[in-house]
Order: C-alpha cells, then structure tokens, then sequence
C-alpha cells in the first residue's frame, strides 16, 4: 500500500476552493473530503453561488462544526462556474489554491501528494491523474492517462505541448501568488467551458508544471440526473457552438501571449479531440443539428493552418479535412466509425492515382496511412454474437489497403464494463475471403455469466489478430444489426440467462448478461424506467 507523501515542514497550504449551486445533496460529500485531506488542506472556501434549495443551510452546519471551512454567499447568481471559482480565489488565503466542484470528491491523499510535489520543486502549476466515475456503477475511466503515467517537471508548457490536452482546472493545485501576481481569472458570468480559458490564460503565463502520477480528482458522471452537466449536455447544437467559442477564446489567450507554438498545439488538440468527440455522435442527431453542426465546424476549421491540421493524428487529420471539403453532411456512419476510440475505416475503400482517398466522389487524400505503426491501423473488425446454449461468434476482418497481409486467428477478449482482466478469451481460426478474413467460434455464455459473479454484467469485446510471424493488431469489434436481439438461453446455473448483444455509442460490441429470473426482471424493468423517462422529457 502506498504512503501519503510527508509534507515539508513550514506555513505551506492549501486552500481547496468548493462552488456549489442547487446541490445540497451533494455538497456536503464534497467538501467533508477536502476536510479529510488532513493538515494540507488549511482552509476549505465553500462559494454558494445563491442557491435557492438547502445549499447555503448544508455549508452553514458544517461550517458551525469545523473552523477551517467558510463560506461565501453571492446575493445574485453568476449563471456559470467562473464567477463564484473567481470568488474563492479572492477569499482564499492559503499560498496553493486547489478547485473542487460540489458533485465531485477528492480521493484521499490527494492535495498531500500535490502540494509535497509543488514544494519541492518549486512549481506554479501542480497537476495528478484524474477519473471520470460512472455513477452508479462506479466504472472509472482514466482522464488523458497518457499524460500522468510518471512524474515529470517541464520548466514551462512548450516542453510537453500535449499539457493542453488537459483542460481540466480541478486536478491542479495552483501557486496563489502566481495567479495573483499575473491577474489569472476565468471569465465570468454565464460562460459555458470556462475551464478551457482559463487552464490557457494559465499556460500562456509561462508556468512551471510538475505531474505526479497519483489519483488526486474523482470526476463524478451523473448520465441519469435531471439536469447532467456540460460536458454530457451535448444534444444541443448551441452546445458545440460554446465549445468553438471558448476554443477561440484559449487560442486567442496563448497567441496574445506570443506562445505560438502552444497556440498551434492547442488548434491540433481541437482535431485530434473535441471534432472526433462530437463527430462520434453527430449520426444520430436530426437533420437540423447536422446541418448546423457541420456549417460551424467547416467555417472554424477554414481559420486553421495547414500546419496545424497537417499535425493532427491520422485518421482524426482525414475525418476535419472530409468535413472541410464536403459542403454538406455525409457519410456520418464512416466518420462516426473514423473518430471513434480506437479508430475504425470502414469500406469502401477507394483508390486514386495518389494513393488511398477517402470516396471515390471525395478524393481526400488518407496521407500517412503507409506509416502507421500495426496497433494504430484504424481497422475494421465486423461481429456477430448468436446466443443460444452454445452461442456462436462470427467474425469478419476487412483488408485495408495491403496492410494486414496475412491473418492466422483472432483472439478475443471478453472484459467485464466495471474494470479488471478478461474472463474470457476465445481463439477463432481465420481463413482468406474476398478482400479479407473471416472465422468464427463458440461461446459458452453460461461460462461468462458464471465468472462475471450476480447481477446484471456488460463485457466488452476486443480482438488481437494473429498473423504468421506473431501478434499483430487490436482493436474493437463494430456490431452488425444481424446479431442484436435479447435472447433467454436456458441453463442449469441459472435456469435462465438473459443475453443481449448491443452496439455502443462507438458502434462496438458488447454483450449484456442477466443471470437468473430477477436478472431477466431487472434488465426489463430498467429499460421500461428508461423509456418512462424518454417519454416524459419529450411531452416537456
């Protein structure tokens, strides 16, 4: 078990800046685990930015028992994150300053680990991983994990440019003095993505940046709350509008501070995340939002250098450089499929004189595809998952271009939604077919269940294909419509298991599982609560 770092002995703190609006429920959990981060923390600011529920009597009580907490009133409402998080920073008093939102928490040991780093090497910008936590499940999923993997200390942001892909402020412990001295502020009022401003306003001053790899922010994900948070509210075209503007406004920040290169990194971060993140979903938006959608995105990327889109990863390069050249919307399914996670080129496959292109009606041109290493090729795995006693897995491996040369086998791994290893690993031999591959091979379902425990499971899939001279690449499976109906598959175990293949958000497969009667009545029950629920908000 890892130890708390020791903190250095003298007046070093921590003000953790709490804001809370509309959310007595949570804002106690909130601010009792900054409490419990021990001596590091010597003051708790709690900004209520005029709640009209039982926020402002939650913090009152609290405060009443512990003297490092106080509390802030605003007498109006701000309509945004900024303001009251400017407040805090006016009352704070401690020489670090740390923000925490009040429907989230901070783990353990976490402003110890920030605040022993930043004294010890002297940083203006401390920063640790963080977790988006899907609640109720508890599903953690790692935020940009490849930037917190070890420690490191960059004397200012040019020397990992990637920083700016972290445009969160709340797992960062910040130098008061810093932010004081150079009049670093988010931008107030009713300003949606203010972190991005300001985490560039940050960067732009030139900080020195330590990392530390410890867990130091639990980001909770509500999907199911009445009113979800920004980041989920993306149904709305004015939505990615806010989120254009306020990109504008973070490059505007590090070209105004002569940070050129920072300013050119952060449009490449544009392309390589926020395009793909909204183009994931933009197949199943209405008409009126794609063609909005795409009239936006296609006057902002004209602004781009060629160099700046030129750096972006393929195939997220390809996919803004389809969207600039087609006036109007097409071919969602493939670039939904494009910009997925891991990536996805699905036929057909044109070619012109120049080499690969993306249609044979849209001659852009997939540049670098030669290049990409074996576990970067954006390939196209089909699946269909057949349940019965003995279920079957049919697979189909789309050639890309000569790249693959030869398969043997796949291997697929069934790893349970939740986290941990794989239960589950199943060989399936390959044989050439027209212009690709294909094999299947059994699944034992009931075996799956067993080893996923009770309860209602989901397992994803994932394929590493074979070829002769060994492993070769990994990636998902794409679900195709054929396999996707619930089946009971009767059995000793259970009696009954409930089976249902389904296509993710990415168009994955994945697989849910409901062990016995009450697993069956549980999954049935949850998706007639859903549809009550869809079926409400649209009367609204």
């Amino acid at each position: 078990m890892s130890q708390s770092p020791t903190i250095p002995p003298g007046p070093a703190g921590v003000s953790v800046v709490v804001i809370a609006y509309n959310d007595a429920e949570l804002v106690g959990d909130a601010v009792r685990s900054a409490l419990a981060q021990g001596p590091a923390v010597t003051e708790v600011v709690a900004v209520d930015d005029c709640s009209s529920d039982a926020t402002a009597a939650v913090l009152e009580e609290l405060a009443a028992a512990e003297p490092r907490l106080t509390v802030v009133r605003r007498t109006d409402n701000s309509g945004g994150c900024g303001t009251p998080r400017n407040d805090g920073i006016a009352a704070a008093t401690a020489p670090y300053v740390m923000f925490l939102d009040s429907d989230d928490v901070l783990p353990p040991g976490a402003v110890a680990a920030l605040l022993a780093t930043a004294e010890e090497y002297g940083s203006d910008v401390t920063v640790g991983r963080a977790v988006r936590r899907e609640l109720p499940a508890g599903r953690d999923v790692p935020w940009q994990p490849g930037l917190y993997r070890e420690a490191a200390v960059y004397e200012s942001p040019e020397a990992e440019p990637k920083l700016l892909h972290d445009t969160l402020c709340v797992n960062k412990l910040y130098r008061r003095d810093f932010l004081n001295d150079r009049q670093l502020r988010f931008p107030d009022g009713k300003f949606t993505y203010e972190d991005f401003v300001f985490t560039a306003r940050v960067y732009a001053a030139a900080p020195r940046v330590a990392v530390v790899p410890q867990l130091v922010y639990v980001w909770h994900v509500r999907r199911a709350a009445a009113q979800v948070s920004i980041s989920l509210a993306r149904k709305d075209v004015a939505n990615w509008q806010a989120r254009i503007a306020a990109h504008t406004r973070a490059v505007e920040a590090l070209r105004a501070a002569d940070r050129k290169a920072l300013a050119a990194a952060c449009r490449t971060k544009f392309i390589d995340y926020d395009l793909c993140l909204y183009l994931r979903e933009l197949r199943v938006r209405d008409a009126g939002y794609q063609g909005d959608w795409w009239r936006l995105t296609r006057d902002y990327l004209a602004t781009f250098e060629a160099a700046e889109v030129a750096a972006a990863a393929a195939p997220a390069r390809w996919a803004a450089t389809v969207v600039l050249a087609a006036e109007a919307p097409r071919d969602l399914g493939r670039l939904s499929q494009l910009a997925a996670d891991p990536a996805r080129l699905t036929p057909p496959y044109a070619t012109a004189e120049s080499g690969p292109v993306w249609a044979d009606d849209l001659g852009v041109a997939l540049d670098g595809l030669d290049a990409l290493p074996a576990d970067r090729l954006p390939l196209t795995v089909d699946a269909t998952l057949l349940p019965g006693r003995r279920g079957i897995l049919k697979l189909r491996v789309h050639e890309l271009y000569g790249r693959l040369g030869a398969l043997t086998s796949a291997d697929v791994e069934f790893v349970p939604r939740d986290g941990g290893a794989s239960a589950l690993t199943l060989t399936a031999p390959m044989v050439a077919v027209d212009g690709g591959w294909s094999g299947q091979v059994p699944v034992t379902l009931a075996g799956l269940a067993a080893a996923g425990g009770r309860g209602t499971q989901i397992w994803d899939l994932r394929v590493r294909l074979k070829t002769p001279t060994g492993s070769g690449p990994h990636t998902t499976l794409r679900a195709q419509p054929s396999g996707l109906r619930r089946t009971a598959v009767p059995g000793s175990r259970y009696g009954v298991l409930l089976v249902q293949p389904y296509r993710t958000s990415s168009g994955s497969l994945a697989v849910r599982l409901a062990p016995g009667v009450q697993g069956a009545i549980g999954v049935v029950g949850g998706k007639l609560r859903r549809l009550t629920r869809t079926a409400r908000s649209t009367r609204r």
